[in-house]
């Protein structure tokens, strides 16, 4: 899997630094930062027992009513058939519908997880671990839905269509709760059960789906200090990017894919699509899309009206008042098994215009919280460089 690691200064958000190459010497195209927000550790949510992370929500059970033979002739109601019984039978249960809009922390929970950190001793680390202050999850396609549990809770089929990675049981009605309940995941490290989405990617010349070959999370520090990094409140949610812009993505402009390659290359492509806005790559290279989160949340609210307003970018001084709390900033890596075509490609979410500025990712955060408190404290805090399970070595 090739994955993208070092990237152009404008690309991952304020004051990036440059990072040293690895053995993949693959260089970022720059994307347009957008703010979103995610979850993490043992955060319940203030007065909905359904995203409660830590005990599973009961599913609300919608029965049908019972069929009532007729107040003046019982014997003369028409009994109903076996068919329609088995249909009935068959017929699954109603689900309650997810809270939108403001969603609040669970306040003692949130303090509790807190504590539970900043209790945690930092493990020791080899002397050959690396300073860039992260550690990741990677991730395979699961499945695709046009649903978005974030921006459209309880509505199946409401959305343009998704390709989903990590948890998955994701649907429109997946809760915080859900997440936790149903931990059967793409992604490592098993700890990891969050849910991460994109629009879906079509070849224009067939309009068949292209997945993702590889998808890589990782929870970053943006800055040159990390002191005051805290581990995510379980249950966040958060959005970068916007669906809604249309506009061309030619050579050279931001939130475009790019080439990403081994050795020295093109990262707008050798060659544009016939409409200009998707790069044709050069030998050995495959299209890659990254996508940067903020990285200050304002402590009250696990989602917003927007999923953008309760979170924010820092500087590289201090989080604002707004938004006080540093948490780890996600960056979606995404890589896709094509080169390019003379044809193109569409997103979902731009059927029409078929350029790449619609590019979106949502993030559904719930991790196991003493993994989570592990990861945040030996690998951000720490500053030491992580791979999915603890130092990379």
């Amino acid at each position: 899997m090739s994955y993208a690691t070092d990237s152009r200064p404008e690309a991952a958000g304020p004051q990036h630094r440059r990072r040293p190459r690895r053995a993949l010497a693959v260089v970022c195209a720059g994307i347009a930062v957008t703010a979103v927000a995610v979850t993490v550790g043992a955060v319940a949510l203030a007065g909905t027992g359904s995203e409660s992370p830590t005990a599973a929500p009961a599913e609300v059970v919608t029965s049908r009513p019972a069929e009532v033979p007729s107040a003046t002739s019982p014997s003369a109601a028409p009994k109903p058939s076996a068919r329609a019984s088995k249909t009935a039978e068959a017929a699954p249960p109603a689900r309650a519908v997810p809270k939108a809009g403001w969603i609040p922390v669970d306040q003692p929970a949130w303090k509790k997880q807190v504590a539970a950190y900043k209790g945690r001793k930092i493990d020791p680390a080899p002397g050959s671990v690396g300073n860039l202050p992260e550690f990741r999850a990677d991730c395979t396609y699961s499945h695709r839905r046009p649903d978005d549990p974030i921006v459209l809770p309880g509505l199946p089929g409401a959305s343009h269509m998704h390709s989903f990675v990590g948890n998955k049981k994701l649907d429109a009605y997946t809760t915080a709760g859900d997440l936790m309940r149903f931990t059967a995941s793409t992604c490592k490290p098993a700890q990891d059960h969050s849910a991460y989405w994109v629009p879906t990617l079509y070849d224009n010349a067939t309009g068949k789906p292209v997945e993702t070959t590889g998808f890589r999370v990782y929870y970053r520090s943006l800055r040159d200090n990390s002191g005051d990094v805290l581990p995510m409140p379980n249950g966040l949610r958060m959005i970068a990017g916007d669906a809604k812009k249309k506009e061309p993505t030619p050579r050279g402009a931001q939130g475009q894919f790019y080439c990403a390659f081994y050795g020295p290359g093109d990262l707008d492509g050798v060659a544009r699509s016939d409409n200009g806005n998707w790069p044709i790559c050069g030998k050995g290279a495959t299209f890659h899309f990254m996508m940067q989160f903020p990285d200050c949340w304002d402590g009250k609210n696990l989602d917003s009206p927007t999923h953008k307003a309760h979170v924010t970018f820092g500087s590289g001084r201090a989080c604002p008042s707004s938004h006080p709390v540093r948490i780890p900033a996600i960056t979606f890596d995404i890589q896709y098994g094509v080169t390019g075509t003379k044809a193109g490609y569409y997103l979902s979410s731009d059927k029409q215009g078929k350029s790449a500025s619609s590019m979106h990712g949502d993030a559904f955060v719930m991790w196991d919280p003493d993994f989570m408190a592990k990861q945040t404290k030996n690998c951000i805090l720490q500053r030491r460089t992580c791979d999915n399970n603890g130092y990379l070595r």
